[in-house]
Parts: C-alpha cells; structure tokens; sequence
C-alpha cells in the first residue's frame, strides 16, 4: 500500500512541478510539458514492478502512437482560445482529439494486433 501512495506522490508530484514552472515561463512550462516525463515515469514503474520487457516495449510503441494524434489539438487550441474563449478551445480541442485517436486506433493499432 505504501508503495501505490509513493507511485501517487511522485506521478502527481510532476504535474503540479510542471503546472508551477508554466505560470512561471510559457516556455519553460512547455518545453517541460512537452518532455516525455509521464511516460518515462510508467516505464520506469513497470520495470521496478518486474513487467515483461515485451511489455514495456509495447507500452513504449502504442504510447509514440497516441501522442501522434495529439499533436494537432496544440495547433487548434491556441488559435480557438484567441477567437472565442476557453471552455469552447478546450471542448472542441478535446472533441477533436477524440476523433482522431479513433482514426488512428482504427487504422494503424487495429492493423498491427
């Protein structure tokens, strides 16, 4: 149980780093955003909780997949936000997003099981 609250502390612990270095630059925030510290982080978990290498690698090759359509929602979002307002850039970001992660589950990972 105490090892699940270190795991809680330490993942949650990189947000609220990452969200306190944005108000302090944008891009500084982001280029520490954009690291792929999250990842990182869950592989280095799997590896201490003995997982499969097979895993791992797995884990590492959908996750270089599903950032892809991701990307597009940092183009949309800032141009959105500057037309209208937040809740509508996020809403319609993350709407788009969804429909692209659809896309590419459908082709690319569906084609590769």
């Amino acid at each position: 149980m105490s090892y699940i609250i270190f795991k809680y502390i330490i993942t949650a612990g990189l947000i609220v780093l990452i969200s306190e270095l944005a108000k302090v630059s944008d891009k500084i925030g982001a280029l520490t955003s954009a690291l792929p510290l999250v990842t990182i982080t869950v592989l280095f978990w799997l590896f201490f909780e003995n997982q499969s290498t097979e895993k791992i690698a797995n884990h590492s090759y959908y996750t270089f997949w599903y950032v892809l359509p991701t990307l597009p929602m940092f183009l949309l979002f800032p141009w959105i936000i500057k037309h209208w307002s937040f809740w509508p850039a996020i809403l319609i970001s993350i709407g788009f997003t969804v429909v692209l992660f659809i896309a590419v589950s459908y082709t690319h990972l569906r084609a590769h099981e």
